[in-house]
């Protein structure tokens, strides 16, 4: 089956399928659940996060699973497919939420240990590069997943889209290096067309992200901000 028909057909059952809670995801923060997920003889486990599971912030609003589906929407416009399949979910056993595609990892495996495998630093870069565009705040090693194919997967994007510089992550290692001529033709690509954010983020945060992505799109180098890098905690 071709990838955009997969695609296409996950993205329904999730937006569609029957919704069973199995459990409460550990080490969350916020309200996090485990669902199973059944339309006809379709059938997934998916990340459920609900409105009402989240503990109030002081710098973001309510709605961090609304920033789940714009780093999807992100991931897709891109063409880079960091982000698992993630859409909103009005109709749900808890309330309004993000649903996301549970992947298959490795999940002894996170970005530390991925580091010291050459074979893994494309995707790495590649994902540091995606969190400058989404503004990423926190970007912990254990968000980075090895799925079974190889591929590297980012998720845990609640605390995305700030108007503000926000960025915070463990992903500093190539700062400084030359900014790939591909990564730069997409994200010029996406400064031109960005993808539909109107309806998940506010006025001020769709304004920041295209300032943000043309001006990303004019680096040569991956930034380094000094000694003083700005790092997530806990860090794993």
């Amino acid at each position: 089956m071709p990838q955009d028909e997969r695609q296409a057909q996950t993205l329904s059952l999730l937006a569609q399928g029957e919704m069973e809670i199995k459990g409460r995801m550990p080490w969350s923060s916020n309200g996090t659940f485990l669902v199973g997920l059944c339309r006809g003889e379709a059938t997934a486990d998916a990340v459920y996060k609900p409105l009402r599971g989240e503990r109030p912030l002081w710098d973001f609003p309510p709605g961090l699973y609304r920033r789940e589906v714009a780093a999807f929407r992100l991931s897709e416009a891109l063409g880079w497919g960091i982000v698992p399949a993630t859409v909103l979910r009005h109709e749900a056993p808890l309330g309004q939420g993000s649903l996301q595609l549970f992947v298959e990892a490795d999940f002894s495996q996170h970005y530390f240990t991925l580091l010291d495998s050459e074979e893994h630093h494309d995707q790495l870069r590649r994902m540091a590069v995606f969190d400058l565009l989404a503004n990423n705040a926190d970007r912990k090693s254990g968000h980075c997943l090895l799925g079974a194919s190889g591929h590297i997967w980012g998720i845990d994007h609640g605390v995305c889209f700030h108007s503000q510089p926000k960025l915070r992550t463990v992903i500093w290692d190539f700062a400084g290096e030359p900014l790939d001529q591909a990564l730069r033709a997409d994200i010029s690509r996406v400064a031109a067309d960005p993808p539909p954010l109107d309806d998940l983020l506010s006025p001020a945060e769709v304004t920041a992200f295209a300032l943000r992505t043309s001006a990303v799109a004019r680096l040569a180098c991956l930034p380094d901000p000094g000694p003083e890098r700005p790092y997530p905690w806990p860090m794993v």
